[in-house]
Formats: structure tokens, sequence, C-alpha cells
């Protein structure tokens, strides 16, 4: 049977592993991308010497499809402390990993974020997350993660002063309604494994994607605008057609090409970037609020993760605020009012970069839209789908979403799996 010609819409990291995968199985492939570059919303920018990935995000080294297909290695990952600094009650405080950091976490064990028994409850939650296998944990019985957290038995302050600043940066709502399958794969991946940055920034994950697939086969500003069976049409107006045409884009944008697509509600985020004389924090920490009030959710000073981030002598500080952005200017305000009750007056010599508002950052996650743990990526002959929202809003979601779509068309076409 002939090698099938197959158009693969979107360059992000669901489309890329897809491309990679038929490209591997000898598929002549093409990839349309709408914007400049690849990697959908895993991109870095340069800006004055820094490297300013789009939202604040990180790899989990443990996470396995991505180990499947990145050099790990030639990434150059950079690691945060596994743990926190949480700011509470006037000053930050240490929480670490007592499988990592025992001697710390003992020292801690009576700071100001929750009791001692939370701090055994942490135990607990590990002993449940790493039950089982990853595919065990998105068919277990799901509730919210607030309620999954008060069931194992941490107490409210616990809950607020750290897992709502932690999940919340990373499910990007506070409500903690996320289902309680996805919280337990996150914790295991935490677990089990580092959190990461690329020294290049976030934006290498899909560069080193792409760079092993043939030149030309990625085309940028190519703005895909209908899609119908295995043909689609650019906004140029010229029509391009294949044996099968795979949809890699993000939800909203899925919807927008394929009629009767279920809506999915998307969280958003936004991210301020500064460049700072001195950093605020010394070590490669995730910074948390604990205390609930103010704009800021987490920070991060990116230069002591990845040096590589800023030009000697600099700082880069990250600040992610997970509520409706509002005016950009009044933002930032705010943002530099709470963070000089936090480090000072020095605070006043930051020098603002940069701030990205994604209204589109992750699909949500409520434990209705997990009844179905993988959905359905061929949605009829010739016609395919992927993206982090139909497995679980991470890049391990996304990839794997990517090499299913690729697995459906060559099993369709009777084509062997490399």
């Amino acid at each position: 049977m002939a090698r099938p010609d197959v158009i693969v819409v979107g360059a992000g990291l669901a489309g890329l592993t897809c491309a990679r995968l038929l490209h591997q199985a000898k598929v002549k492939v093409r990839v349309l991308e709408a914007s400049d570059g690849v990697g959908g919303r895993v991109r870095t920018d340069g800006v004055e010497g820094f490297r300013l990935d789009r939202g604040f995000q990180v790899l989990l080294t443990a996470y396995p499809e991505p180990r499947r297909w990145l050099d790990y290695r030639a990434l150059g990952l950079r690691r945060f402390f596994a743990g926190a600094l949480v700011w509470r009650a006037g000053k930050l405080h240490e929480v670490a990993d007592p499988f990592r950091h025992p001697l710390r976490a003992a020292a801690h064990a009576f700071n100001a974020v929750g009791s001692f028994a939370d701090k055994l409850h942490v135990l607990d939650l590990r002993q449940q997350s790493l039950a089982g296998t990853v595919e065990d944990v998105f068919h277990r019985r799901q509730k919210t993660s607030r309620e999954y957290l008060r069931d194992v038995g941490f107490s409210d302050e616990m809950v607020e002063a750290f897992f709502r600043p932690f999940f919340g940066g990373i499910f990007l709502e506070k409500e903690l309604s996320t289902s309680s399958r996805f919280l337990e794969f996150v914790f295991r991946m935490f677990s089990t494994g580092a959190a990461a940055v690329p020294a290049m920034g976030m934006g290498a994950i899909a560069e080193q994607l792409a760079a092993e697939l043939p030149f030309g086969r990625v085309k940028l500003n190519e703005p895909v605008e209908e899609v119908w069976g295995h043909r689609v049409r650019l906004a140029s107006g010229v029509r391009e057609e294949g044996d099968a045409v795979v949809v890699a884009t993000d939800a909203p944008a899925a919807e927008e090409l394929l009629p009767g697509m279920p809506p999915r509600k998307m969280n958003a985020v936004t991210c301020m970037y500064f460049a700072a004389p001195e950093p605020p924090v010394r070590g490669p920490y995730l910074v948390l609020n604990g205390e609930g009030g103010g704009p800021v959710n987490n920070l991060a000073v990116m230069s002591e993760v990845a040096p590589e981030y800023a030009p000697p002598g600099q700082a880069l500080v990250s600040v992610s605020v997970v509520e409706p952005a509002g005016d950009a200017e009044t933002l930032e305000a705010r943002v530099r009012e709470q963070l000089t009750e936090w480090f000072g007056a020095a605070v006043t010599k930051w020098r603002h970069l940069r701030t990205y508002a994604l209204p589109r950052a992750l699909p949500a996650q409520s434990p209705e839209s997990f009844s179905e743990p993988h959905r359905q990526v061929r949605l009829s002959p010739g016609l395919y789908v992927c993206g982090d929202y139909r497995e679980n809003a991470s890049i391990e979601g996304a990839m794997v979403s990517g090499r299913r779509a690729a697995e459906a068309l060559l099993r369709d076409r009777d084509i062997e799996l490399p």
C-alpha cells in the first residue's frame, strides 16, 4: 500500500509529536502552523538578553511520554528545589520534600505552613498517588481536588496556605475544582522526578521535536481557516489536499475548525516578567503566596533556576497571576505593591520586561471532563484530532495525544508502527 500524504494542522507539542511518529513510519507529513514559530503555548521569547517563556511552565522529568521523544541531556535541564518557599505570617517559610530533603523537612516541621499532622498527611498523599500504575490513576473514582485533599486529612489551613497556591498555579484555578485524578497524577510526577526547565527556555522542547523532521515539512505563518474531510483551506485561499488531516490545535481553535466539537472551558493566567539588579530569593525556588490576598499566586527567580535565562549581573523574576487580568498598568501596580511587602523597597528598582495575558492557557479539568480518560482521536475516515484537551492538560497529555492520533492513522492504513 502506498504511504499516505498527511496534513497536520498546528505545530504545538501534540502536532509535532504526531508528525514525528508519522515521519518515523515513512509517511509524508506536512505541518501547517498559523504563527511564526513552533511550540503552540510552549514557546520562549528573547527580550533584551532574557529568555521569557510564554507563561510560567515547567517540564516534569518523570513524565513518561516526553522521555520517549526528547533528549534531556541536550536540553540542558535546570532543576527547581524539591519543595517551595511559602509567604505566610509576614515571612518566607521553606517546605521541603521529606524524601529528597529529610533533614530540611524535619527542621521546618512546625513552621507556619500547616500543622505537624498536615506534614504527616503529605506522606499519605504520596502513598496514594504512587499506588498502581499511571494509567490506574486516570480510572480511579474522582472528586474535586479540594474534596480529595480534605478527605486525605489536610486541614483547611494547609489547603489554603500551600495546596491552593501550589496546585492553583498548575491548574490555573484557585478553587481547586480540578479533578482529583489530575492532582494525583501531578503529585506522582513531582514525587518521582524533578520540575525543570531547559537551559534555553521551554521553547527548546518544541524546537528539538521539530528538528527531527525533514527541512521544509513545517510551514510557518500558514493559518488554516477550514477543514473538511482530508482537505484544508488556508487563510490565503489556497486549498491543500492530503490522504488524511490531523487537527492538532488547542481546544478553541479545534472548535472553530471542526463543527460539532464540544466546547471546552479554558483557564487563564497572566505572567509578568521583571528584570532585577539582585534576585529577591537566592536558590532555585518556587515561591507561593500562602496568605491568599493580592494578585500574586506564585513567582520564581528564573535566573536562579537557569542562569541562561538572564544576562550576567541581572535577575529574571517571573510572576503568575491566576485571576482576571484587567488593566495591565493597574495589575502591574498591584503586583509591585504586594511584592514590596515581601521583598522591600528593592522592588521599585525592578524593570518591567513583558506581560503575557493568556486567556486560553490551559483546558479546565473538572471531574466531568475526565469521565473519558482518553478521548477519541479519530473523528471520521481520514480526519483525526489531538491536543492536551484530548488527554490531560500537561506536556505529557499533549504528547500522548499526538502519538495516539498518529498510531490510529497508521493502524487505519495498515502501516506497521515503527
